[in-house]
């Protein structure tokens, strides 16, 4: 008789102590999260996880009487040195190894399927463990969600996208780090500098080698200068399209056809801020400074989406890959003599 009260007090053990590393490795953050997503197990799970300190209160209330209980009816079997190896060898092995080590791998399918047994757990230990959980909630607050940092939240997409199992591709990885990552970014780190930047004279005459011109070019913006006393001003942008069937010969200057609002943005502008700013003024060009006032270069709405997707853009009429690129070997050169 007391061999299986020992066998049924060590299965008891195991499930206390299976049940804690069990439940407690569900955070509630992520029993939420796929609650919403409409997983059953985690809406079975989350009404008792919720409470965590009345659930751990009873679990290890339990666990300690059924190891004390183990503890004594082992002594009616053996004494002395004998009772205390077999105790700790059966508590170690069968009560906390063995149970932790499936519960571990299977919390979320175990805790939804142990629900009902909780239940039973917490309303019979419910008188001790109750007062005691609300001396923790009182002491320790609520349980903290969890949350995860920007490094964090990149480092769990590429382990995603690192394991076989995983939906997420290398493409959904690399648009989803630069997403993450592009408002870290400012306007100086992604602009067409100025030594590279293809701008065009205010009073211009539009000829046939105008028209020429920018056609090689390929740009579908171009800002509009003026130069007094050696100081540039940009008046504007020229939408390239405006041009066409334009009567070469009519005399017209390029300040007839100039869109006069022009975006001015500072060298340490966010890039989250930045496609706000182009968003809501419907622009897609923006001319940048230094905070001396210093024209920089130019970033448009094209240069955020590369660093979103992390990849470049280029189209049919682009002769660069990387003007930033081609703005370095110039001045190297210049250098260099």
């Amino acid at each position: 008789m007391n061999v299986l009260i020992v066998i049924i007090l060590i299965l008891l053990s195991g499930c206390f102590s299976g049940l804690t590393l069990g439940f407690f490795s569900l955070n509630l953050t992520s029993l939420k999260r796929k609650m919403k997503l409409g997983d059953k197990e985690a809406a079975k799970v989350y009404p008792i996880r919720k409470n965590g300190n009345l659930l751990l209160c009873t679990l290890l209330l339990g666990n300690v009487a059924v190891n004390s209980a183990m503890a004594i009816f082992l002594g009616n079997i053996a004494t002395g040195l004998v009772a205390g190896i077999i105790s700790t060898a059966l508590i170690v092995t069968f009560g906390e190894i063995i149970p932790q080590a499936f519960f571990s791998r299977h919390a979320l399918k175990f805790g939804a399927n142990s629900v009902w047994l909780v239940r039973i757990f917490i309303f019979i230990l419910y008188p001790i463990a109750y007062p005691m959980a609300m001396l923790l909630n009182k002491v320790l607050g609520e349980e903290l969600s969890t949350i995860w940092s920007k490094k964090e939240i990149e480092e769990i997409i590429r382990h995603h996208e690192d394991a076989i199992e995983s939906e997420i591709d290398e493409d959904e990885e690399r648009i989803m780090l630069g997403a993450l990552a592009f408002s870290d970014m400012t306007a100086s780190m992604i602009a067409t500098p100025r030594p590279v930047v293809f701008a065009l004279n205010y009073d211009m005459v539009i000829d046939d080698n105008l028209i020429k011109t920018i056609k090689e070019k390929g740009f579908s913006r171009i800002p509009l200068f003026t130069s007094v006393n050696e100081k540039v001003n940009f008046e504007g942008i020229l939408l390239a399209k405006d041009l066409l069937g334009v009567d070469t010969k009519a005399g017209e200057k390029l300040r007839d056809y100039v869109r006069p609002e022009i975006l001015e943005i500072k060298e340490d502008m966010r890039l989250d801020d930045l496609l706000n700013l182009f968003i809501s003024s419907r622009k897609h060009l923006a001319c940048v400074y230094d905070e001396f006032g210093v024209f920089m270069g130019v970033v448009c709405l094209e240069d955020i989406i590369e660093e979103i997707l992390k990849t470049e853009i280029i189209d049919e009429l682009d002769v660069a890959k990387d003007l930033r690129l081609v703005a370095a070997k110039r001045m190297k050169r210049n250098l260099l003599g």
